[in-house]
């Protein structure tokens, strides 16, 4: 049994995040709360340099900085998100949870910290440009303006403000079709 622990705060927005992707990876985890006025003996050998949370402790190994530790969560773990895209009802359920979840982040907001584009925004433009494509791909769509209407707005305004910095909508498109097509079509026999 592998070992996950993450150090953080319940109002931590970096924190936050390295729960949703420990989520949707659908990996178990004990939350260890932290005090930053009184810093735990853990916190402090398991981020020495800038005794910082969050800290993912995996199997001993620690990793700091919340975009590095979501993208370490997201080359160790198995994907739910995989299992989404090949119809498991589980692994939809679990991405509905965590879409309410944003989807009341943004209410009366433009952005995810008002109604100013930022660093939030950005660390979730896989959810406004690239979902809605898989979306499209696979045939499966979650967001739609009547159950999630604040991010479907906040999804029209991302890619509508920053069109110039996405990738081709089109291009994108045709290669994860293409993909889910190979994944779905059973190898060529006698």
């Amino acid at each position: 049994m592998k070992e996950v622990k993450l150090l953080g705060l319940w109002y931590s927005p970096f924190c936050h995040r390295v729960e949703w992707a420990l989520k949707v990876k659908g990996v178990k985890f004990e939350f260890i709360e932290e005090n930053l006025q009184n810093k735990s003996p853990l916190l402090l050998e398991s981020n020495p340099i800038h005794k910082k949370i969050p800290v993912l402790i995996h199997n001993g190994k620690s990793i700091c900085e919340s975009m590095v530790i979501v993208e370490y969560i997201d080359e160790t773990f198995e994907a739910v998100g995989t299992s989404f895209f090949h119809k498991s009802e589980k692994a939809k359920e679990k991405v509905c949870e965590m879409l309410k979840i944003l989807d009341n982040e943004l209410k009366d907001k433009k952005f995810f910290v008002g109604n100013k584009f930022g660093f939030a925004d950005i660390a979730a433009n896989f959810l406004a440009l690239w979902m809605g494509i898989l979306e499209e791909a696979t045939g499966i769509i979650l967001v739609t303006k009547e159950k999630y209407p604040n991010i479907y707005a906040w999804r029209d305004e991302y890619i509508n403000g920053n069109k110039e910095y996405l990738p081709s909508r089109d291009e994108l498109l045709a290669f994860f079709k293409a993909r889910f097509q190979a994944a779905t079509t059973p190898p060529y026999s006698n």
